[in-house]
């Protein structure tokens, strides 16, 4: 068993990036490694030595955008988490888990409800776990709602980071989707870090038709091989454009464009939401992925006259993760061509290129410290 240090080595966000109240310039974020003192763990908490902590859209827009965090900074960030129980409750001890984004009380009416995944009291590292994140060395987490890794074979622990938020996410949305074998599908965003899974996800819950759209070419073609059947790129061309040409898709290849579709909006961009929003049609449903502060207009009463459903959703139960990893070790789910491991003492740097929108892959990082 590794040994339990006195301290845990973090890399915290110490301010958010912000703009001067006076001349309205930015003022840059700061992201600084220190130490933390090792908490005393609670009953029924556990103490996770980290594997791999993905860099999540999520985690950009609580340090560039200053989107709140529920625990406000010094904090670290950081929710994709896989690792190993080192310390805590003792049947715990020595078990490979991947610890949920969103960790429910499991002790209200919304967890008695089954929408735990919303829970209002829940905990989510990097947020309002306290000043704890997955940017670490460690990680104290109730140990109710973890995930064990079991029989993963030559797939890297650190790597399986990813299912605690770019897998579980999408599993959830086509869950509240109701996907099913045959349904039609569309993923806005398909080429992202999440979208990308989307796409897979829909395609294992038995999906028969996935139109991916992104901005993105190179991405955007790569997701042919990994469950899209047709794409479309929507750069540079308004909503009216876009929905003409999904219309001609649809034509093209037999298919009804405007009946019985389920869109899923995973870009979290403005434009991105808008097609969204134009492809919903009659007895169709449209699932919100994707965060932004972005304000949208839309005539309810178009929703009422197609008898159609917009549907949000967050995060994921722990009791789909389970399955959502078994489609990652069944290899239903890729995850080797959309993830790259890089040291932790690169955060900095990884943040600003995932910042950037340049990034092909999904970074987990690994502590080196």
């Amino acid at each position: 068993m590794t040994s339990v240090p006195d301290v845990i080595q973090t890399w915290q966000m110490v301010q958010p990036w912000t703009k001067d109240k006076e001349t309205g310039e930015k003022i840059p974020g700061k992201l600084e490694k220190t130490t933390i003192p090792m908490p005393e763990l609670q009953p029924g908490e556990v103490l996770v030595e980290i594997a791999g902590c993905g860099v999540c859209h999520t985690d950009l827009g609580y340090f560039y955008y200053g989107v709140p965090t529920v625990n406000k900074p010094p904090l670290t960030l950081g929710h994709e988490i896989s690792g190993r129980v080192v310390a805590g409750e003792e049947e715990w001890l020595g078990k490979e888990v991947i610890v949920p984004a969103v960790m429910p009380c499991n002790n209200c009416p919304i967890c008695d409800a089954g929408r735990g995944n919303r829970c209002l009291a829940q905990k989510m590292p990097g947020n309002s776990l306290g000043i704890y994140g997955g940017f670490s060395s460690h990680i104290p987490v109730p140990a109710a709602d973890l995930c064990v890794v079991e029989n993963r074979g030559d797939v890297p622990l650190e790597r399986l980071a990813v299912v605690a938020d770019a897998i579980t996410t999408p599993y959830q949305a086509a869950t509240r989707a109701d996907l099913q074998k045959g349904d039609r599908v569309v993923v806005v965003g398909a080429a992202g870090g999440v979208g990308s899974y989307v796409v897979q996800m829909a395609k294992a819950f038995g999906a028969g038709t996935v139109v991916g759209i992104d901005i993105n070419q190179e991405k955007l073609e790569r997701m042919l091989q990994y469950g899209a059947d047709y794409i479309i790129n929507p750069a540079g061309k308004d909503v009216k454009t876009v929905r003409d040409e999904f219309r001609a898709l649809c034509k093209e290849n037999g298919l009804p464009h405007n009946y019985g579709w389920k869109i899923f909006e995973v870009s979290g961009s403005k434009g991105g939401q808008e097609i969204a929003l134009a492809l919903l049609s009659f007895i169709g449903k449209l699932i919100w992925v994707g965060f932004s502060t972005n304000v949208n207009e839309y005539s309810l009463s178009r929703l009422m006259a197609f008898d159609a459903e917009i549907i949000g959703t967050w995060g994921c139960l722990p009791k789909h993760y389970p399955k959502a990893l078994e489609l990652v070790l069944s290899k239903k789910i890729q995850i080797e061509p959309f993830v790259e491991t890089r040291p932790m003492s690169t955060i900095r740097e990884t943040f600003e290129e995932a910042h950037s929108g340049k990034l092909m892959k999904r970074i987990v990082l690994t502590p080196d410290f």
